[in-house]
């Protein structure tokens, strides 16, 4: 039994996106949940390119990065 993840982008705009994961085992082709969803923002900034290129695989990345385009659009502060 092997427990898969389900990944959706959420929220997904020009300036941030919102990644969605769920884990879950097949029995007998019925999907049970395992565990809690799990949800994570980033923001297009150079910051958060570089954590969605080090957390998010393919092909969720490419998707994301074509609708941000090849430059940030947030400027992060930093306080």
């Amino acid at each position: 039994m092997d427990i898969k993840t389900r990944i959706s982008l959420d929220v997904l705009n020009e300036y941030s996106v919102t990644v969605k994961t769920q884990q879950y085992i097949d029995i007998e082709g019925e999907e049970l949940n395992v565990g809690e969803p799990r949800a994570r923002a980033y923001a297009n900034s150079e910051r958060g390119r570089a954590e969605l290129a080090e957390e998010v695989p393919e092909p969720y990345l490419s998707a994301v990065l074509t609708v941000w385009g090849d430059a940030p659009k947030v400027e992060e502060t930093i306080l």
